[in-house]
């Protein structure tokens, strides 16, 4: 069974409430009918009920749970919520009550409330906006400083990685992390795939050289990370800096990193910096016609993730079925 059956599988087996604020977005409501017709969790959409139907004409949502803002009996109990949350940034009735016109902070605060367990958007949203009321009101989990996302990767006939399965990371949010940033997403991702994957992760922390091959402070800044990454995490199997041929590829790995364990074996890269991960992920998913589900969100207190505005409505089922796994991760 492949990585995104399985993880459909366990949504299935403790299902979930997820709920979508991207309501008239036909990529949602088709996404729903399959997320419905598979069984993989309950849905809730955010909007006027008449507006949503009329949109998904043809498509069968039925079962879908539908809210309306505007007409929602805890409305009252949602502003007071946010005010006390977010008076110390001077906020009022009046503008809790306008922020929660918007689709994305009243779904977040859905989350907040145990009303739904996950949110899933970013289809029209920018990253920024599904981002902002979930750090607001949800805040970071415990014991963690950053919150970081990463795209898990499903590479047709690869022999690397977990049988071509891989998390990139980070590849959706953080433009240029220091080397204590870096590190924490490392520790950060090597969790997340061992949750999602199921396998050990073996972390490879990527650069454009390879033990030394290069002086730069950006090569200064990988091999930092990796030393506070091992400080952090004594028991995870990583290395750097490696290229990446070195971090997959046994072979290279061997000739260019002859003294590590981790070379050529690497399943969790980590990039650089965003360009570097968001340009390796693209490119992967373009030119090995990968599976690329994400990004992924991680350090948030409740899964609320992020998707690609050039998704599609299955990739918006897969990453409705990984943030019901996060939920499940996140009740045990």
């Amino acid at each position: 069974m492949d990585f995104i059956q399985t993880i459909k599988q366990r949504a299935k087996s403790d299902k979930k409430t997820i709920v979508l604020p991207e309501s008239l977005e036909l990529r949602t409501l088709k996404a729903t009918e399959k997320i419905l017709k598979e069984d993989i969790a309950n849905i809730i959409l955010i909007g006027k009920e008449n507006e949503i139907l009329e949109k998904a004409e043809g498509l069968d949502i039925s079962g879908v749970k539908i809210i309306d803002p505007e007409n929602y009996a805890q409305m009252n109990d949602f502003i007071d919520t946010l005010v006390e949350l977010r008076k110390n940034k001077g906020m009022t009735r009046e503008k809790a009550e306008e922020l929660l016109k918007n689709p994305l902070y009243f779904a977040v605060m859905m989350v907040k409330k145990g009303i739904a367990d996950g949110m899933v958007a970013g289809a029209v949203n920018s990253t920024a906006d599904v981002l902002r009321p979930s750090l607001q009101i949800l805040k970071t989990a415990p014991n963690t400083k950053l919150v970081s996302a990463f795209f898990v990767m499903v590479v047709p006939d690869c022999e690397y990685g977990a049988n071509g399965t891989f998390i990139f990371s980070d590849a959706g949010l953080v433009p240029n992390p220091n080397s204590e940033e870096l590190a924490a997403i490392a520790v950060s991702s090597a969790k997340s795939f061992e949750h999602l994957v199921g396998t050990e992760p073996i972390v490879g922390m990527l650069s454009f050289s390879t033990k030394g091959s290069a002086c730069h402070p950006d090569v200064d800044k990988v091999i930092e990370a990796t030393k506070i990454a091992k400080e952090l995490a004594p028991d995870l199997k990583i290395d750097g800096e490696l290229q990446l041929d070195a971090a997959i590829v046994p072979s290279v790995g061997a000739s260019k990193a002859p003294g590590s364990e981790i070379a050529g074996k690497a399943n969790v890269l980590i990039f650089p910096d965003l360009d570097a991960g968001n340009i390796g992920y693209k490119l992967t998913q373009r030119l090995a016609k990968a599976e690329a589900y994400g990004p992924i969100t991680q350090g948030i207190a409740k899964p609320v993730n992020d998707l690609s505005r050039g998704c599609s409505d299955d990739d918006i089922v897969g990453v409705v079925a990984i943030t019901c796994v996060q939920a499940q991760i996140n009740e045990n």
